[in-house]
């Protein structure tokens, strides 16, 4: 199978995490990055043709995971990719649930 350039490979990739439960919630201008959600919780997995800025990351730690395409990907590494993806921002969840469940934290006021 031939490669999708990066603007078909964007979709496609959109396409895969819609089939596992994420919906666009937002986009840039540009329109080159959109960040999903899974539900209606609050967090995000950003989906994009360039990586993020460190003060981006500051901004926005709502993202927890990010996965940029800048080459044309087969369907195989599309799906690879994706997988990638949804094991990071599991991972994010993960750590967002054991720092809200440190000593210290915002939840004893």
């Amino acid at each position: 199978m031939s490669a999708l350039p990066p603007p078909q490979a964007l979709a496609r990739a959109a396409a895969l995490l819609a089939g596992q439960g994420f919906r666009v919630v937002a986009r840039n201008d540009r329109g080159d990055s959109l960040y999903l959600a899974e539900g209606d919780g609050p967090y995000r997995l950003r989906l994009s043709n360039h990586a993020r800025t460190p003060k981006q990351r500051r901004g926005h730690p709502e993202v927890l995971a990010s996965l940029v395409i800048r080459a044309p990907r087969t369907e195989a590494q599309l799906a690879a990719l994706v997988e990638a993806a949804l094991r990071d921002y599991a991972g994010g969840l993960r750590r967002v649930a054991a720092q809200a469940s440190e000593p210290g934290s915002a939840s004893r006021k």
